[in-house]
């Protein structure tokens, strides 16, 4: 027979009511009973009516994922592996449950919303790569239900973790022109994403303070994708650039692709340096030139303020301050890139 509340009472010579206080994190009660009361629950092998918390606590402990990507580009990019394992141990560390929301396409998103968000089952939200018009954000906002953006917002009330893409960027066309590239290209990101444009914006800052015109023939839009780099350096062919910053890892693979199947090398013919430094990036021949970006850490400190956030929106009252956290980057020098 299972062991209740009365049980795990009786072996710790305490109250129900402490046992149940004890249970539920209540603060109002002395470590030592505290300690006395959970080595009485190991003993019974007592286990918490996950249901009967929740409603006492007003907490599920379950937190969502929400990554507005169709369910291949998910599995097909690297990064977001490593995003989720992040926001798992930060999830494990505090005692949380991550839940995973996924959909094939923009017309699931109204039934998702209903179904995922709005049930009640989650104290909290991540949203991880919105587009900046994604309807996700303005809902969260509207049902005041704890969110954080992985990823910078433009609006104010946002709380989101990132890491300095425009600074990445930055260092990525300041090494290329170092090395005495001038004819610099690049594949961005989508251009719907604030990762997108702060990518983009950090190469065109490099340019203008070394005085080389930012090209608009040197510039394609990607989306994150392989196929995105193959077919941006396709179109970037014509323009003959000496050196291309990719604005990830994955689109630098294609376009390195791309640049053997003309017949190109890399680096004796074109430079190439990507963004993200995930797993494949050092082992691709020639290892990649990249700016690393820390993912896991990212998940796992955009998972740590959800979870302050949550807290303060139980325990304050008002409005509580914007968290708004921005994570270093650093220039990973490899195989890829050589001077003119």
């Amino acid at each position: 027979m299972a062991s209740t509340l009365e049980d795990v009472a009786r072996l710790a010579g305490v109250s129900r009511s402490t046992v149940s206080r004890v249970v539920n994190d209540h603060p109002n009660v002395r470590s030592e009973t505290r300690d006395r009361v959970r080595q009485a629950i190991c003993n019974s092998g007592y286990q918490p009516h996950a249901v009967a918390r929740s409603l006492a606590t007003n907490r599920t402990h379950i937190i969502g994922i929400v990554i507005p990507e169709a369910v291949t580009t998910l599995f097909d990019d690297p990064f977001f592996p490593l995003l989720l394992r992040g926001a798992t141990e930060a999830c494990n560390m505090h005692d949380y449950h991550l839940m995973l929301s996924l959909f094939a396409a923009s017309a699931d998103q109204q039934e998702m919303y209903q179904h995922f968000l709005r049930n009640g089952y989650l104290d909290g939200v991540l949203v991880a790569s919105a587009p900046l018009k994604d309807p996700v954000v303005p809902s969260l906002l509207r049902d005041h239900l704890p969110f954080i953006s992985v990823g910078r917002h433009p609006d104010e009330q946002v709380h989101y973790v990132d890491v300095d893409n425009i600074g990445g960027a930055r260092m990525a066309v300041e090494y290329l022109i170092r090395l005495g590239h001038r004819r610099i290209a690049t594949i961005t990101g989508p251009l719907d994403t604030m990762p997108g444009q702060d990518r983009l914006e950090g190469y065109r800052q490099t340019l203008e303070a070394h005085r080389v015109p930012a090209k608009e023939e040197l510039i394609v839009e990607g989306d994150f994708t392989e196929n995105s780099g193959r077919v941006g350096m396709q179109r970037l062919l014509s323009a003959s650039p000496s050196a291309v910053f990719a604005a990830s890892d994955v689109m630098a693979i294609g376009a390195l692709k791309t640049l053997r199947e003309v017949g190109l090398q890399v680096p004796q013919d074109v430079a190439l340096v990507g963004f993200d430094d995930v797993p494949i990036a050092s082992v691709v021949e020639p290892a990649l030139t990249t700016v690393r970006q820390p993912i896991d850490r990212l998940g796992w400190m955009a998972t740590e303020v959800l979870l302050s956030v949550i807290e303060d929106s139980l325990e304050l009252e008002g409005e509580t301050p914007t968290h708004r956290i921005i994570l270093p980057t650093e220039l990973v020098v490899r195989a890829s890139c050589s001077s003119v």
